[in-house]
């Protein structure tokens, strides 16, 4: 797996992104399949970098793999932040009107409907979440 590390604040989310993408582009991953693992990374490291360390900052790695057959992309997250797991978390009525939804848990919910799985551990100090897409 390749990776990159770096501070997790939201104007490192560009490199995140740029770096995932170049792994895409290199095993030509079709644009849909794409823009969703895009997507999920983008929420991913926003969120990492918005509560992980609040309000300190904190380092974030990313790794990437592409590989078998058929292709899948794994993405994985790790940070020493504080210990959360966002799969625990009840997901958000959507059935009810906006003004009566409580804020957040569409981010993750929209992670879990464009990956096949995603899932979290915490092991020696570190929030590890890995997330999965066949392409």
């Amino acid at each position: 797996m390749k990776e990159i590390r770096l501070p997790a604040k939201t104007e490192n989310l560009k490199k995140v992104i740029d770096f995932v993408s170049s792994e895409l582009e290199i095993h030509s991953c079709p644009l849909r399949a794409k823009f969703q693992i895009e997507l999920a990374v983008e929420e991913i490291f926003v969120n990492i970098a918005n509560y992980a360390y609040r309000p300190e900052v904190g380092e974030a790695t990313v790794r990437c793999s592409v590989e078998g057959e058929p292709l899948q992309v794994t993405v994985q997250f790790f940070d020493r932040g504080k210990e959360y797991n966002p799969l625990s978390r009840e997901a958000p009525d959507t059935s009810l009107p906006l003004e009566d939804r409580e804020i957040g848990g569409l981010g993750i919910l929209l992670v879990k409907k464009n990956m096949d799985t995603i899932d979290y551990e915490y092991r020696e100090g570190k929030n590890i979440l890995t997330i999965k897409k066949k392409v």
